[in-house]
């Protein structure tokens, strides 16, 4: 799929970067969605997929967004957000949640991120503001304790700037824990032994080409241009 594009200026909504994210995850995953735009890749995993949803806050089995008229107080995710139940959903203690994120039990985690280095680092939990308020949650635990750690992000701050970027100047959640960026404008694998040059490589792009990707971002980046 390298070098695929769609067409000029057509980057991807909300909701098409989720889906993108979805299509990638393994049919009987146990799959952690983070606070923020990974919680609607919920919304795109199809029937019959055999994944399951956990929730650090206790449960696994998640299912979509409720409609506005079935929302249950007492069913919310880790954001708070509302969710509905799976047939076979089970709850539990949130020190027992944290112990499957640790142990390795959980497949794949989606998280969002404010940084994501070509190395594969992660700065998601402070903007680094003297104002900001710290919010880790439990991103720590899942960056190194799931199987396979991916973030869905935007490619650009509201500023203009790079989200994806040479080193992280925010403070770090983890280290060479990313493997692959979902964003608005290219899907890019990260991390090490990605490429021998250490590079970020561009798996698809959306509405640019790989010279504009690389001027977005002022990286070099591999993959098929």
């Amino acid at each position: 799929m390298t070098g695929t594009t769609t067409p000029a200026g057509a980057t991807l909504t909300k909701d098409q970067m989720a889906a993108r994210v979805a299509a990638d995850i393994p049919a009987g995953a146990y799959v952690n969605l983070g606070i923020g735009l990974p919680t609607l890749v919920g919304d795109h995993l199809p029937p019959g997929s055999g994944v399951t949803l956990h929730t650090e806050n206790g449960m696994l089995g998640m299912g979509p967004r409720p409609a506005p008229d079935d929302v249950d107080p007492e069913l919310i995710n880790a954001g708070k957000v509302p969710v509905t139940e799976l047939p076979g959903a089970s709850y539990f203690h949130q020190a027992d949640s944290f112990a499957m994120m640790r142990g390795g039990h959980i497949d794949v985690c989606v998280l969002g991120a404010f940084q994501v280095s070509v190395r594969g680092d992660l700065a998601n939990w402070s903007t680094g503001a003297p104002d900001a308020i710290p919010a880790v949650g439990g991103a720590m635990d899942l960056a190194v304790g799931a199987r396979r750690t991916v973030v869905m992000m935007s490619l650009l701050t509201k500023e203009g700037g790079p989200k994806l970027v040479g080193d992280c100047t925010l403070p770090l959640t983890g280290l060479a824990c990313v493997s692959r960026v979902y964003t608005d404008r290219a899907v890019l694998d990260v991390g090490p032994g990605c490429d021998p040059d250490g590079r970020a490589v561009v798996v698809e792009r959306f509405g640019v080409s790989h010279a504009e990707l690389e001027e977005l971002l002022g990286l070099a980046l591999g993959g098929a241009s």
